[in-house]
């Protein structure tokens, strides 16, 4: 059996198909009992061989509501020792390129334990494939303004990459050559991370899928959130308080908040939450994010890290279609959206509509939506990098599933199997449907690969002159500037 050895210990995996995994791999002690609400402790040494054939616990959350808990079907492992990682290698003696993907979630759920993520493709590709957990909810993303550490969720982030630069050469990785990658709140805690002095120099590339650096709260509005929070559990708004609830209660209280948030959407009362629908983010606390991360990176933050940031075409539709939500936005919600994003309404309905001559109310909505939350922060992130060592990379995913009647679009998350090249996992058919294009996968797939290995995913870098964008459908092609009346629209404004 296969054994690689950590400064911290043995561990034993298992190989199949010649791709060695080893899972559930501690980077940190388990952030409970007297290390609740601290930044990651050091793991504490073992004896003799760890037994690394199975994921390790997950993070407390709650289950996605209906229907997005059977559109992203994720484990629930219990058990305190749950920041930990997974590797696939196909030589544990070699020296090869490393990814490691930073799930999404909204930063309340997900894992790197969702069997889907399984790394083995990136393996037998010749890039060593890493999964972590993270603190989620209350327990990663909770700010109290009373001094505590704040983004404890990002420094557990950190605290795995750490441990890839201080491990990953037993798994045959290299170290010097680790590019982090993540989806929705994943590829916005990237974000935060080239911005973050503490990730300084853990990796030499990023790719964020469907998140950028614009999703970020102020201090101010995150300690109402917390408060709030506290508040609806009927108890002080201390971190001691909160601990002596019981987890299961905790995570109940965040869905019933961000459900509150939803349903009714005052800045007044939410602040930038009301925009983000988001109750836990990462938050501008002066230490771990000194300032937002879109601003960082424009001062030079990570200017020599090479990133691929892009987004799917039709995002929004995810949160609209499958729930029938779409059939019931009327023109003065379209209008009071773009108003609320700070656009001229009446310019902006105008220019969507342009467009998209036929769509209805719930159509715009979602075409709003999708570039305010996704296509602006993307465009703006490789904006922000023009002329710094770095190179950067836009892509757009716009292949349309046949699901939901052909409404789906190319909704969020769609891209993942693509990129995990893992079509053939039954967990996407919901999405995917039937036969979904392999050739785009193995191209999308591949300019992955390639970015990991070599820095460059097989088109030319972004720069304002030329606004080159690769979009990915079934027959993908290089585009320059593509939609650039929506995207001026924006100016200003996102």
């Amino acid at each position: 059996m296969p054994t690689a050895t950590t400064r911290h210990g043995a561990v034993l995996g298992e190989t199949i198909d010649g791709v060695t995994s080893f899972k559930g791999i501690p980077y940190a002690a388990p952030p409970f009992g007297p290390n609740r609400f601290l930044p990651p402790q050091p793991v504490e040494p073992w004896d003799g061989v760890r037994d690394a054939r199975d994921y390790g616990p997950t993070a407390p959350k709650a289950p996605y509501p209906a229907p997005t808990s059977e559109l992203l079907p994720e484990p629930d492992i219990p058990g305190e020792d749950c920041l930990n990682l997974n590797v696939w290698t196909p030589d544990p003696a070699a020296r090869l390129p490393v990814m490691v993907w930073v799930h999404g979630g909204a930063f309340t759920n997900g894992s790197g334990s969702v069997p889907s993520y399984d790394g083995s493709r990136f393996a037998r590709d010749g890039v060593v494939c890493v999964t972590i957990n993270y603190r989620l909810g209350v327990d990663g993303f909770l700010f109290l303004d009373d001094g505590a550490p704040a983004n404890l969720g990002l420094r557990d982030q950190v605290a795995a990459l750490r441990w890839v630069r201080e491990n990953i050469a037993a798994f045959g990785g290299d170290a010097d050559n680790v590019t982090v990658f993540g989806e929705s709140a994943g590829g916005m805690s990237i974000g935060a991370l080239l911005a973050a002095p503490e990730a300084t120099g853990l990796f030499r590339r990023a790719v964020l899928q469907s998140g950028a650096a614009h999703h970020v709260v102020t201090a101010a509005t995150a300690d109402r959130i917390g408060r709030h929070l506290t508040t609806m559990l009927g108890i002080p708004a201390t971190r001691e308080a909160i601990a002596a609830v019981p987890v299961e209660r905790v995570v109940q209280t965040v869905q019933e908040l961000r459900a509150a948030i939803t349903a009714e959407p005052d800045p007044a009362r939410w602040g930038e939450i009301a925009y983000n629908l988001m109750p836990l983010e990462p938050v501008v606390d002066g230490d771990f994010l000194p300032t937002t991360p879109i601003e960082a990176i424009a001062a030079g933050s990570s200017a020599g890290v090479d990133v691929l940031v892009g987004n799917n075409s039709d995002e929004f539709r995810f949160f609209l279609v499958p729930a029938g939500v779409i059939d019931h936005i009327g023109d003065p919600a379209v209008r009071a959206t773009a108003a609320g994003y700070g656009l001229d309404a009446d310019k902006a309905v105008a220019t969507y509509r342009a467009k998209y001559p036929d769509a209805s109310p719930g159509d715009l909505m979602a075409a709003l939506a999708t570039d305010w939350f996704y296509r602006l922060p993307a465009i703006r992130l490789a904006e922000a990098r023009e002329g710094r060592p770095g190179s950067s990379y836009l892509y757009e995913f716009a292949w349309q599933p046949p699901t939901f009647e052909g409404r789906l679009g190319a909704g969020h998350t769609i891209e993942i199997p693509f990129v995990f090249d893992k079509l053939d996992d039954p967990a996407f058919a919901p999405q995917l449907g039937a036969e979904p294009p392999q050739p785009l996968a193995d191209a999308m797939h591949a300019a992955w690969v390639s970015f990991a290995t070599n820095g460059n995913p097989g088109w030319p870098a972004y720069d304002t002159a030329h606004r080159t964008t690769m979009r990915f459908d079934t027959t993908p092609e290089i585009l320059t500037d593509p939609d650039p009346d929506q995207r001026t629209l924006w100016d200003g404004h996102r």
